[in-house]
């Protein structure tokens, strides 16, 4: 088992807290988000020199833990339709597969000596993850854009949905939680395709949701419950799979859950005071710039792997070009939310305070109000 653990990235001081502040943005984005944050912590493990299966196979790891108590909070909400999640995992299966057989075979595979072995692997994950997380980007722009043209609350299209309802091709199955009628066919698409980009890049939610909405034309609250209840068991699976080629870096994994676990909860208080516009566009300018830093990163495994030619000194200038992009979108998208956050809490404390004064007034009998008042409040 030797010749698999040396794939793994020596792990000191520095390189321990940056993944710590890797997992606390991750988890702050991710609460905020209502993503697993992967889109920007298996791109960061990336610049901190580990391979890109392993940064993969570990955020994965991660994200079971994280998937699981989400889906807890949103199975109590009754936002989870877990006859769709189980259509959906057997074909998230089979994509998972497909994505694990991919990524080590280029890993191990073809003529790699050296430095070249590893880089088709991490080439191949950052074009997908550049490609997938720009669409998604552009169309969450979009989005925003049309919706100020458009009326308030108009929810999302359903053009997509009512497209793929037309084929109606048996067996169709009913789901009585999403409330929704979809082809046996159009759930095989989805769930391979969800499970193959988790499995490929660590990034599943930012499709599944989506899918579930604008495909199957699930309301947006059951999707989002859905697509956790989905993850854990993907997650596992995923892990399970990538932990068997010997990829998984469970010391990865523990320094991302030190500071995604503090962070979410920042998250998920920001959420409550920030207006559901801002979050989307704070959402998709923080992708833009992750996507821009791996695509600078993109020319070093092209050299690596002999495809163009350039002077291996320069590797260097890009891994901190790349790094500095990444770490500017996380921790300038952080202060905005921290921004909203404590001003939010200081309005409320106003409020408090307010309140107070005008119960702690000199009326007949009104001290006991004020408690209560004050109470009700807090």
């Amino acid at each position: 088992m030797h010749h698999l653990v040396v794939h793994f990235v020596h792990v000191d001081l520095a390189t321990a807290l940056q993944v710590v502040l890797l997992g606390f943005i991750g988890g702050v984005l991710s609460g905020f988000i209502g993503s697993g944050g992967a889109f920007f912590m298996t791109p960061g493990m990336m610049n901190l020199g580990v391979e890109g299966v392993v940064a993969v196979a570990s955020n994965i790891t991660h994200k079971f833990g994280k998937a699981m108590v989400g889906s807890r909070k949103h199975g109590e909400a009754g936002n989870v339709d877990k006859k769709l999640a189980i259509f959906l995992l057997v074909t998230a299966v089979i994509g998972i597969q497909l994505a694990v057989f991919i990524n080590s075979m280029l890993f191990r595979g073809g003529t790699g000596h050296g430095a070249a072995k590893g880089a088709g692997a991490n080439l191949y994950i950052s074009i997908v993850f550049s490609t997938i997380l720009l669409f998604v980007a552009l169309s969450m722009l979009r989005d925003l854009v049309k919706s100020r043209n458009a009326e308030e609350g108009a929810g999302p299209s359903q053009k997509l949905a009512n497209f793929f309802n037309k084929f109606n091709l048996p067996p169709v199955i009913y789901f009585k939680v999403a409330d929704i009628k979809v082809s046996l066919w159009v759930l095989l698409m989805v769930g391979v395709a969800t499970g193959y980009l988790a499995g490929t890049i660590g990034v599943g939610g930012f499709i599944g949701v989506p899918a579930m909405i604008y495909i199957l034309g699930v309301p947006t609250a059951v999707a989002t419950g859905t697509e956790l209840f989905l993850a854990m068991f993907m997650g596992a699976y995923g892990a399970l799979s990538y932990a068997y080629q010997g990829f998984v870096d469970i010391r990865l994994t523990m320094l991302l859950y030190v500071g995604s676990l503090l962070g979410i909860y920042l998250g998920v208080f920001g959420v409550k005071v920030v207006h559901e516009k801002i979050i989307r566009l704070v959402t998709s300018l923080i992708i833009l710039l992750c996507v821009l830093s791996r695509v600078i990163a993109i020319p070093v495994y092209l050299r690596q792997l002999h495809l163009i030619q350039m002077d291996p000194g320069y590797d260097i200038y890009f891994n901190l070009t790349s790094k500095f992009f990444l770490f500017a979108s996380g921790i300038s998208g952080c202060l905005v939310i921290l921004f909203f956050v404590i001003r939010a809490y200081r309005q409320r404390r106003g409020i408090q305070h307010t309140i107070k004064v005008a119960c702690e007034q000199p009326v007949d009998g009104v001290e006991q109000e004020s408690l209560v008042v004050e109470n009700i409040v807090n």
